[in-house]
């Protein structure tokens, strides 16, 4: 494997600003592997991971107009948008050290013998153990809040897992300060720097996932990339897990009385999702089925407004911008697909926002018009015009799974008149979250959120935000019949460490 430049490159200009670190050789993603295997000990302390997840966001923020401008100069995603992303990505840490604080993730069951059960149940005592390294794949559209210190490393260290990151190639430099934040922070607690690896190139993100040594991994970005890691974690001697967020149209489904109970507010709330971020966010609406009627008129009426006055953007790198253009002209040279603002180039850099429209009936059935169905990233949505309720059905019926799917309901069908629970019941086989009357675009960092959907939105089951994430990690452990002497104290009856639990059948906090 050649040691190529690694490059870091602003995406106003598409060129190159400095040369950051080379490709990682396999012996160098093998040893980086090993120094996280070697590190595993070091986080056997719940007290100590939940210090170094707190010190990691204290020195992230003390770090942060450096973090924010050499970020900017990478991504063009703006000072604004990072440092709120920034500040999201040091939530997300204090939310998972509170959670190895807490402890109720362990799941700690324990059951004492009983005799008169049938069958007799023996001494059995259940709780989770972490899986080893994990290799986690940084998005290329959330610099902080989905790459190295972003929330697969967070929960993975919450979890007592050292992680490995690959970086993104769009924010390199980046990835390498954050790297060194985060060993700052693992260092402050006697923890080895082996804890957070940092590779750089993409053979080496196919000998990360195929190193004997990692037990687990996360990725996000697209279908294609993510489907030929999850391939290959699937093919080692020893499969491991492969959580990966792939890609997702998040549908939104806007009913006849929504329109026409408020249509212009409907089109601007729109508007505002899709091109927010400048159409780079993972759950975009990318396909919005409108009634076609008068009110339906309106909401598009108001929606091409709104996203006229949408200035150009620059997206995260050419080879994005270059695929955005070719996908919206692909889309938009389908017989009878309007385009009542063109989506596109904006300038030599840019990319100007923009949607289309088809009737619906061209969506029911296979054919060349299954390409409107598929995601493209960037500025621009989908508008499906339907007729009636059965075309609704018919398009929703044939959707892949998404991370996100929306219903505008007006107040009457909000308060269960009409088809309202109908439509909820049809969008909750697609995603991992559904929506009423809002836009999908901000993912809330809560204990209850989901961020995950059937596949291709991910590869697995799990969430990706929220404190549940920290599960991904961890795989569940019995002892059977052990003396009390060699029991974990997670185990044992006196509750040492004073954990959440479930003894003999009884929910103890």
């Amino acid at each position: 494997m050649a040691a190529a430049p690694v490059w870091s490159v602003d995406p106003r200009t598409g060129k190159q600003r400095e040369q950051v670190a080379v490709e990682a050789t396999a012996q160098e993603v093998d040893a980086a592997v090993r120094a996280a295997h070697a590190a595993r000990a070091s986080l056997a302390d719940r007290a100590v991971r939940a210090a170094f997840l707190r010190t990691a966001a204290e020195q992230l923020e003390s770090a942060k107009d450096w973090l924010v401008e050499t970020a900017d100069a990478e991504t063009a995603l703006g000072p604004v948008r990072l440092t709120g992303e920034l500040a999201r990505t040091c939530f997300q840490l204090r939310a998972f050290a509170d959670i190895v604080d807490e402890g109720a993730f362990l799941d700690v069951i324990i059951n004492h013998p009983d005799d008169t059960a049938t069958p007799p149940i023996p001494d059995l005592r259940r709780y989770k153990v972490p899986l080893g390294v994990v290799a986690v794949y940084s998005a290329s559209n959330f610099p902080f809040a989905f790459s190295v210190a972003g929330g697969d490393t967070a929960s993975a260290l919450g979890a007592g897992c050292p992680v490995v990151v690959k970086a993104h190639p769009d924010h390199p430099a980046l990835s390498e300060l954050v790297a060194k934040v985060l060993r700052r922070a693992a260092a402050a607690h006697g923890i080895p720097d082996g804890v957070v690896g940092l590779v750089h190139g993409f053979e080496a993100g196919i000998e990360l996932v195929r190193h004997p040594l990692v037990s687990a991994a996360g990725f996000t970005g697209s279908v294609k990339g993510g489907r030929a890691l999850f391939d290959a974690a699937a093919a080692r001697p020893v499969p491991i897990p492969f959580h990966g967020e792939l890609g997702s149209l998040n549908p939104v489904v806007v009913t006849e009385a929504a329109a026409a109970e408020r249509a212009e507010a409907i089109g601007a709330g729109l508007a505002g999702s899709m091109t927010l971020g400048v159409g780079q966010f993972c759950v975009k609406p990318g396909l919005v089925l409108a009634p076609a009627s008068a009110a339906g008129d309106r909401f598009l009426k108001s929606l091409t407004d709104a996203v006229s006055d949408t200035d150009a953007g620059v997206l995260l790198d050419h080879r994005m911008r270059d695929n955005f253009i070719a996908g919206v002209a692909e889309r938009a040279q389908l017989p009878e697909v309007e385009s009542p603002v063109t989506p596109g180039s904006g300038g030599e850099h840019t990319v100007s926002a923009g949607f289309l429209t088809v009737a619906a009936d061209k969506l029911t059935e296979e054919g060349a018009y299954d390409l409107l169905l598929e995601e493209c990233f960037g500025p621009v949505t989908v508008v499906v015009r339907y007729d009636d309720d059965a075309q609704v059905q018919a398009v929703l019926s044939r959707l892949p799974g998404n991370l996100t799917a929306t219903v505008h309901l007006s107040a009457e069908e909000a308060a269960g008149e009409g088809r309202g629970a109908e439509i909820l019941a049809e969008l909750t086989p697609l995603a991992g979250r559904v929506l009423v009357n809002g836009w999908p675009t901000g993912v809330a960092v809560a204990p209850a959120q989901h961020h995950g959907g059937p596949y291709p939105a991910t590869t697995s089951t799990s969430t990706s935000v929220g404190g549940t994430a920290i599960e991904r990690w961890m795989r569940p452990v019995v002892y059977q019949g052990a003396p009390e002497a060699l029991l974990p104290p997670e185990l044992r009856d006196d509750n040492p460490l004073g954990l959440p639990r479930r003894f003999n059948g009884r929910l103890e906090r």
